[in-house]
């Protein structure tokens, strides 16, 4: 088995989630998406529902963060930043890659990881916008007419949260190993792919 860390960005609706979590699966290792805010909440002792909140969601600037913090501040009694969210993911990152080969979903791995661990970055996007759509609606239950503008808002808020914090920009197909089309090539045939990549 490779020592390798697999980490895999994605498009919402792609399935990117699905796949990552076939392939941990499938090699028997852990897989980390939305449990890496439990574990960094229990650790820093950060409200769960805090870190969702911010959780792969940009502060385009710094103006626009510095206004932010100062109004959540204002509105919550935690006092905690969206800095220090991603300093408590971050760490949370680096402790599970530590703990061995893995499957992480997300949250600027690559960038957090680069040089400290040798791992495969992995881009999954559908070409079939009907798929997004289905995805939305029963995942997230989003209603079918809001769909379109519902996974353009969860895009953009990714791209923005990895450019912001990452030196990459996101799916750009340079920042990654492999990017693959769940649309034309499915789950399985994804998760045996990134396999014989490995």
């Amino acid at each position: 088995m490779s020592d390798k860390i697999i980490l895999i960005d994605r498009k919402y609706g792609s399935g990117g989630r699905e796949v990552g979590k076939k392939l941990a699966e499938k090699r028997n290792i852990p897989f980390y998406d939305g449990q890496m805010l439990l574990i960094a909440a229990e650790k820093y002792g950060i409200s769960h529902n805090v870190l969702e909140e911010f959780d792969e969601k940009n502060i385009k600037s710094m103006i626009y963060m510095i206004a932010m913090n100062a109004e959540y501040n204002h509105n919550n009694s935690t006092g905690v930043l969206p800095q220090q969210i991603y300093h408590a993911m971050s760490e949370t990152i680096l402790r599970l890659a530590d703990e061995g080969p893995c499957v992480i979903i997300g949250r600027c791995a690559d960038y957090i990881l680069k040089g400290k661990k040798d791992y495969i970055n992995i881009f999954i996007y559908a070409s079939d916008m009907q798929q997004r759509i289905e995805r939305a609606v029963t995942v997230d239950h989003v209603k079918p007419k809001d769909a379109p503008s519902y996974i353009k808002k969860r895009d953009k808020q990714r791209r923005e949260y990895y450019n912001f914090y990452a030196d990459g920009r996101w799916g750009e197909p340079d920042n990654y190993d492999m990017c693959l089309n769940t649309s034309t090539l499915g789950y399985d045939m994804c998760v045996s792919i990134i396999e014989s990549m490995i």
